[in-house]
């Protein structure tokens, strides 16, 4: 009885914060509630759970979002297979109880879902509003004809992805991104409604277009009252409308002096303020929009240019999992990668082949990276039996408008892409240049400032064409996956194409020559930039293994070489080669990409043979000048190649340290280094952070590193760790870079791989520290504590 009485008393308190939020907050015209807690799932079909009254009490209860593929079990029978990462797909349901307090009855309530995997239907009270079939993109439910105000009201989501296989990728299942709850006057703004433009930008002045348009069930008199807030919160410029009625479309222009221009190093963000008043002048609706102030273009002779400097797109292909939390990612998970691949001067993402989460671009705009958001990877010719081609026709312009409109206001969204590797193309080239035309006048419809893309795929090839039947020249800038020189030879046909790499391949030297030494050519986007679930060739391997960092966000080698070709702060890194180069760049028909091809690369120095023997020692460095030592004795220096290939060196294998020295006009400026390893001894923790914040989106990453008696790293070590963590947070997932390893990550023990793996620790309280503790037989344990901020 007790426990019980408790238990009532916590569900009491918790419907009194939720009444009193909607209590306090109707005076400021709109309410957004976070909708992630206190969802019930069921994993499998379930008659009847969309009813209210569907027993649902022996459910699971947990938050979104929620990827429930993710933990598996890998099964290499799933019908998902490799493209899938052979995790399991089929039916979920979800249900939430909720209360509207009933003085809100004159409100109109939406729920809104970032994202559902897929095929999701959504009843409320037992009755259907909504249907998506697309798992990537947002969208909006009216559910006020259907509120009981002051009562209890039931929200069932049925997702369905059992028709497999329906992706070359993992897309995860379920509630795996945001929801929220709002509420809103009878007059108000509409969903993304709202579009902020920077028409004209110069150093010392800014306009800034505000249009939006205003709703009401019945005709009213209204006003608009528009404020821009520039980066500290300051008001730096006010717009008044007349006095208007609904259904028209309100557009003002505001002045702003001596702009903060958004850019890579300065990625400030001002917000537009738009208030709705009655005709009694109550404030009641208030849309608040972030926006950059900058400028940009692409130039056919030139390339890119933003705020009237010329810059390089380099950029890095990213699919929208987060490898041990499946497709429901953490935001610290992606600001984690973008930092690391920062490093290695990437400045632009490729959401590739679907939009992102919306917090992702949130993430971009605040960090400085560029953007090419990205919509589908097929059209109506299937790549897989049940992707997105069944749905296309039906959905495919509402889906872009969608995406559209919800993105359009991000400063780090550069350009649009209509798909990638559209198969129509091949087949009906006046049937898919209809539908591009379609497609691209929806673009356009909804945002003017932004030029639209696509990336072709063997657009040469008999059937397609493209470069010569008008379809590449629809695009506003050309966009083509691989096959540089075709591209090239395409702005030489017709200097007036503006041209972009669209996907290019993460190790070829001759791809980002391509790029340097082509000013036309404005950009690069490497496949891939991070590991991926899915896309895998053959059991046992579960994930994509070459990206420039593995899925725990370690630069792999192919990082570091691409850090040497486009980072200009000073690097250095060396690494072991398979065999030795049996050419050099001076020599006639020298082809690097074919040398390095059928090669591995090994960044340690703990070869399997620690006798007598040679050794190839590859050096990635942007350094003018590279000096080598083994054990102190000098190897001798060796200039950058003017093709920018990597330093070769044969080296007469001795146990010890081998390192790089990097120098520019004498002086050093880089160093690297590796040492031999003995037998494994002891768990060295470190954290990527030491304060983690009570929040769904904030993780840390602990990484347990298996090293010897030296503290050198074993690269040879497989040993299984425990983690434990006491405190205020939990193990929330454990993880490695090994893409074969078929463990759950809902676990507390992970095997290292090439002597490391990750603890993901989550907060569970709103202060206090955690203790984080590894331990493996064998070994000397190791603690690592973070304080919750």
């Amino acid at each position: 009885m007790k426990a019980a009485t408790k238990q009532l008393c916590k569900v009491s308190l918790v419907i009194a914060a939720f009444f009193f939020a909607f209590v306090s907050a109707s005076a400021q015209g709109r309410i957004t509630k976070s909708f992630d807690n206190d969802w019930l799932f069921f994993k499998g079909d379930a008659a009847g759970a969309e009813k209210s009254s569907f027993e649902d009490s022996a459910w699971r209860k947990l938050n979104v979002p929620h990827d429930w593929s993710i933990e598996g079990p890998f099964d290499a029978k799933h019908p998902t297979g490799g493209a899938g990462g052979f995790l399991p797909a089929g039916i979920g349901w979800y249900r939430k109880h909720f209360t509207v307090p009933a003085n809100q009855k004159d409100k109109r309530v939406f729920i809104e879902f970032d994202g559902v995997m897929a095929n999701s239907d959504v009843w409320i009270n037992g009755f259907q509003i909504c249907s998506r079939p697309y798992g990537y993109i947002s969208f909006s439910c009216d559910l006020t004809p259907l509120i009981d105000f002051g009562k209890d009201n039931v929200i069932a989501v049925r997702v369905d992805n059992a028709g497999q296989p329906a992706s070359r990728w993992y897309t995860g299942a379920g509630i795996y991104r945001h929801v929220r709850l709002v509420i809103k006057s009878a007059l108000n703004i509409p969903q993304w409604a709202t579009f902020v433009t920077t028409p004209v930008v110069s150093a010392t002045e800014a306009t800034i277009r505000v249009e939006t348009s205003v709703a009401s069930k019945t005709p009213q008199d209204y006003s608009l009252h528009t404020t821009i807030l520039d980066p500290r919160g300051k008001v730096v410029t006010t717009n008044s409308s007349i006095q208007m009625v609904t259904g028209s479309k309100m557009m003002a222009d505001l002045k702003v002096k001596n702009p903060n221009r958004w850019d890579l190093s300065n990625p400030v963000l001002y917000q537009a303020v738009v208030r709705v008043k009655d005709e009694r002048g109550k404030i009641v609706d208030i849309d608040k929009v972030s926006f950059g102030i900058r400028s940009f273009e692409f130039v056919p002779a030139t390339g890119f240019w933003l705020n009237e400097k010329n810059i390089k797109l380099k950029g890095a292909c990213l699919h929208h999992d987060g490898s041990a939390f499946g497709a429901a990612v953490p935001l610290a998970v992606w600001e984690r990668r973008l930092n690391k691949l920062r490093e290695l001067g990437v400045n632009a993402i490729r959401t590739a082949h679907n939009p992102p989460a919306p917090e992702f671009l949130d993430l971009t705009d605040r960090m400085g990276f560029f953007v090419m958001d990205e919509t589908f990877d097929q059209w109506t010719r299937a790549k897989n039996p049940y992707d997105y081609h069944l749905f296309f026709n039906e959905w495919a312009k509402i889906d872009t408008r969608d995406m559209v409109r919800r993105d359009r206001n991000h400063p780090s969204v550069m350009i649009y892409s209509t798909g990638n590797e559209i198969r129509d193309l091949h087949a009906d080239q006046e049937k898919s240049k209809q539908t591009l035309r379609g497609l691209i006048d929806v673009f356009h419809e909804h945002d003017p400032t932004r030029p639209v893309t696509q990336a072709l795929f063997r657009p040469n090839i008999e059937g397609a064409n493209d470069y010569n039947n008008g379809l590449a020249d629809m695009l506003d800038v050309v966009g083509q996956n691989y096959r540089e020189n075709e591209l090239l030879a395409a702005y030489k046909q017709n200097p007036k194409r503006k041209i972009i790499g669209t996907e290019n391949d993460r190790q070829s030297l001759s791809q980002w020559l391509a790029l340097r030494d082509n000013p036309q050519m404005s950009g690069q986007f490497v496949w891939a930039g991070v590991d991926y679930l899915g896309e895998s060739r053959a059991w046992p391997n579960y994930a994509f293994s070459f990206g420039l960092l593995e899925r725990t966000a370690t630069k792999r080698p192919l990082g570091w070489q691409r850090q040497s070709w486009w980072s200009d702060k000073p690097m250095v890194y060396l690494a072991r080669r398979t065999a030795p180069n049996t050419a050099s760049p001076t020599d006639p028909g020298w082809d690097p990409d074919e040398q390095r091809r059928t090669q591995v690369v090994f960044e340690d120095w703990t070869p399997k043979n620690l006798g007598a023997h040679e050794e190839n020692v590859e050096v990635y460095s942007n350094c003018e000048e590279v000096e080598l030592f083994l054990n102190g004795k000098s190897l001798g220096s060796k200039r950058k190649n003017a093709n920018d290939s990597p330093r070769n060196w044969k080296v007469n294998f001795e146990a010890g340290t081998i390192k790089a020295v990097g120098k520019n006009g004498g002086k050093i400026v880089a160093e690297f280094e590796l040492k031999t390893a003995g037998k494994p001894a002891t768990i060295v923790l470190s954290t990527d952070r030491s304060t983690i914040a009570n929040n769904w989106d904030d993780v840390a990453f602990v990484s347990a590193t298996v090293v010897d008696s030296n503290g050198v790293k074993v690269p040879t070590a497989s040993d299984m760790i425990s983690f434990e963590t006491t405190g205020s947070g939990f193990l929330a997932a454990v993880d490695s870079a090994d893409n074969s390893d078929h463990d759950p990550f809902q676990a507390k023990q992970r095997r290292a791989f090439q002597g490391r793996c990750v603890a993901l620790i989550k907060a569970n309280r709103r202060g206090g520290k955690i203790t984080v503790t590894a331990k493996a037989q064998g070994l000397t344990g190791s603690a690592v504590t973070l304080m919750v901020k």
